[in-house]
């Protein structure tokens, strides 16, 4: 349990720096002074969306994979619950989702914000590809290929999957 706890910590310190390296301190640098102001209600709801998508994946890598986002400290055990049965990165469609409501919410930044977004989802594919399969593969070997094989990396399923037991 108290492992657990301190990965809980972890995260909970890690995460907020991250989110507000894109969603404050990007949007503030290219915006200025201005770049919050004059917000329209529309795009909190997809903001609240893609919250909704990737908190929790936050708190799975935590609580099940005993980790955190950051890659000097990934979880230790494949995490393929919650968010994770829909989609293999639910952390980066989610963050996407809410830069691109942040982009409908001010619109001083509207265009800064979707020059963001495409740079997040480039950067995300690139990382992923380069770096997070390749070190899952090594990591989880046969547990990860058989997630990869029922589960996308990008397009969510309609469904969720339920992985075996020995998945869980």
């Amino acid at each position: 349990m108290a492992r657990k706890l301190f990965a809980v910590v972890r995260a909970a310190v890690i995460a907020p720096l991250f989110i507000s390296l894109w969603t404050y301190f990007f949007p503030r640098w290219f915006g200025g002074p201005r770049a919050f102001h004059d917000p329209r209600a529309a795009g909190w709801l997809v903001v609240a969306i893609g919250a909704a998508i990737a908190l929790p994946c936050i708190w799975q890598f935590a609580w099940r994979g005993l980790g955190t986002p950051a890659p000097f400290d990934p979880p230790r055990k494949l995490v393929v619950s919650g968010p994770y049965r829909y989609v293999r990165n639910p952390m980066y469609v989610g963050m996407l989702m809410v830069i691109a409501g942040e982009a409908i919410v001010f619109p001083n930044i509207t265009r800064g914000m979707l020059i963001e977004a495409a740079a997040f989802l480039a950067l995300a594919a690139l990382f992923v590809l380069a770096f997070e399969e390749p070190v899952l593969r090594s990591m989880f070997g046969q547990e990860y290929d058989e997630y990869r094989a029922h589960v996308r990396r990008w397009i969510p399923r309609v469904a969720p999957w339920y992985p075996p037991p020995h998945l869980e």
